[in-house]
């Protein structure tokens, strides 16, 4: 299966359980690996038949930025659930939302989490 990496993308949301986290809100990082296959992208040399980057990082800008959510994992799954929803020849969506300033005891560079899905979860 072909891959398309959306690396880093950069956000400010206002996740998390900690009151300070809601409303003083915090940066979020976003990786994404998305499978299909994109022969058809690569021989036609044709947008459509692969994925427009510009509306992936609206997709996830929207949540992301929108409605708060406790825990970085439901993020994750809502942002694999609207991108398999909305591309119906993308396969498989790994998901890594990072929190490079989580506010918590010790020091990290920064904590995340990583799910992937695929169509059989729709």
């Amino acid at each position: 299966m072909d891959k398309i990496y959306l690396n880093q993308l950069s956000f400010y949301g206002y996740h998390g359980v900690f009151p300070e986290e809601t409303k003083l809100g915090q940066r979020f990082i976003v990786d994404l690996i998305l499978e299909l296959d994109l022969s058809g992208a690569a021989k036609q040399d044709d947008l459509n038949a692969s994925i427009d980057y510009g509306d992936i990082h609206k997709r996830v800008q929207e949540i992301v930025e929108g409605e708060p959510y406790k825990l970085v994992e439901a993020v994750a799954q809502q942002i694999s659930d609207c991108l398999l929803e909305a591309y119906s020849h993308l396969q498989t969506c790994t998901v890594k939302v990072i929190k490079p300033d989580p506010p918590i005891p010790g020091h990290y560079h920064s904590v995340a989490i990583e799910l992937r899905r695929d169509r059989s979860g729709i």
